[in-house]
């Protein structure tokens, strides 16, 4: 029988069929930051220890201030003590820590892939949502709550529900300018932000075989936000190529063996999925969000929609609050839309690419509203400064940060404030995320770095000339 490449990690890694439906899951690599106390606190209480300390790994990302990395200065009391008790958690079961003072630190997401912890054919787990993003190396990769993750904890095994599948090809070349958080943000606008719910997305086509895996982590790392539990693409050369050499990625004969198994991933030709979506690249613009979800996306040169035009009820009345929410009017350009700052980073757009990107736009300019960069990972700030981006962002005036979560989640000290409209590389624009009152439009980081050179939202073409 033909099998997705889901389908094909869901079936070796079962333990066990339930009676209620609900599959147990042999979990390969478990992923945990500074928002897991509660889990290890479940943990102890039981009396229970980590069933494989080797392959969970954790680093804090989310609570740590981009100002400083050291612990003690962390002006935040709670924040500094969660990052604090992870480091003991850590030390206490023996799991690898990537404490806030070792390179290997950063944002969760950019580290797995980075240090070669997520691979092909994996079933990986995360207490967080953001998690769908390692299905850019075609892992299984989810997020979970914490009495899930003190269930992985205990018994490196998880009771899951069997999702539907769904398969998102993107055909042909992307125009100038636009990037793979403006394909992903098309993918959202399309399909709704729940309109994967219940599914994991298989993206497939020309479109994505010819990213980078940076690239693909963008586009898998929203796939939540577009409802699925996760989003995969298929193991390919580009995937090896960029695992080969990583510190936990196989090497010598492992590599060989592993490369065997990865090469039986890839969804057989015959396979079938519950749904097939479709876009055209070639039609795409650079994209930017209106109002408080990632549907809310349209192009660059579009104009805030009129909520009268909608003729879904529901959908209407959305958007109202929406538009209230964002001070916006119906019919006005987006390019006409001021902001008071930029952010660049988060788990989405904060790998080196996306700081070349942003950096190619900014080098030469200056920014006229208040600009922060922070790396996605203490390798991603090394390499960056050993590319003189650093010097690029600054020279341009905007801040440069130590890695973390940063505004992305605005419980670190970096946050947007109320009323104040922020031109950002995050990837939810809810009321009050980047900080209660802020009001978010999601951009990729050419377009962020674009707006930060004019203080208002920016077709990043016409300033490419």
């Amino acid at each position: 029988m033909s099998k997705t490449l889901y389908d094909k990690i869901w079936d070796a890694h079962t333990i066990a069929q339930g009676d209620d439906g609900q599959t147990l899951l042999h979990v390969a690599r478990h992923m945990t930051h500074d928002g897991s106390g509660h889990a290890f606190d479940f943990l102890q209480a039981r009396g229970l220890g980590v069933r494989h300390p080797d392959q969970v790994f954790a680093t804090p990302d989310h609570g740590v201030p981009s100002s400083s990395h050291d612990v003690a200065a962390m002006p935040d009391g709670d924040q500094r003590r969660v990052v604090e008790l992870l480091a003991r958690n850590t030390r206490k079961f023996g799991i690898v820590h990537f404490a806030l003072d070792d390179p290997r630190q950063g944002i969760v997401h950019v580290v797995g892939p980075e240090q070669g912890i997520t691979q092909p054919g994996m079933v990986l787990v995360c207490g967080d949502s953001h998690t769908s993003t390692h299905g850019a190396l075609g892992a299984l990769a989810f997020g979970l709550g914490t009495s899930d993750i003190l269930h992985v904890l205990a018994t490196q095994a998880t009771w899951q529900q069997r999702s539907k599948t769904m398969r998102i090809t993107v055909e042909g070349s992307l125009p100038p300018g636009v990037t793979a958080k403006d394909v992903i943000l098309a993918i959202i606008a399309k399909v709704g932000a729940n309109g994967a719910t219940g599914h994991v997305i298989e993206y497939a086509g020309s479109t994505i075989r010819a990213m980078s895996i940076e690239q693909r982590l963008t586009v898998c790392n929203m796939s939540i936000d577009a409802g699925a539990r996760a989003g995969m693409v298929a193991p390919d050369e580009v995937t090896y190529a960029y695992l080969r050499g990583r510190p936990f990625a196989p090497a010598g004969t492992d590599w060989d063996k592993a490369m065997a198994y990865w090469q039986t991933l890839p969804s057989d030709p015959d396979a079938t999925f519950d749904r097939e979506v479709s876009l055209d690249a070639r039609t795409l613009a650079p994209m930017v969000t209106w109002g408080n979800s990632p549907e809310d996306a349209i192009a660059v040169d579009a104009r805030v929609p009129d909520p009268d035009a909608e003729a879904d009820p529901q959908r209407r009345a959305a958007m109202r609050k929406a538009l209230d929410y964002m001070d916006l009017a119906p019919g006005t350009p987006m390019t006409d839309i001021g902001i008071d700052q930029v952010f660049i980073g988060s788990c989405t757009n904060a790998r080196l690419d996306d700081l070349r990107a942003a950096a190619a736009v900014l080098r030469g300019g200056h920014a006229v509203v208040p600009a922060l960069v922070v790396p996605g990972s203490t390798q991603v700030k090394l390499a960056a400064e050993s590319e003189g981006l650093d010097r690029v962002f600054r020279d341009a005036g905007f801040d440069w940060g130590e890695s973390g979560c940063s505004m992305c989640v605005a419980m670190n000290g970096d946050m947007v404030g109320p009323g104040k409209r922020c031109a950002s590389t995050s990837n939810r624009s809810t009321i009050d995320r980047q900080g209660k009152g802020s009001r978010t439009h999601l951009v990729s980081p050419a377009m962020a770095a674009a707006a930060a050179l004019t203080g208002r939202i920016t077709d990043v073409r016409t300033l490419k000339g």
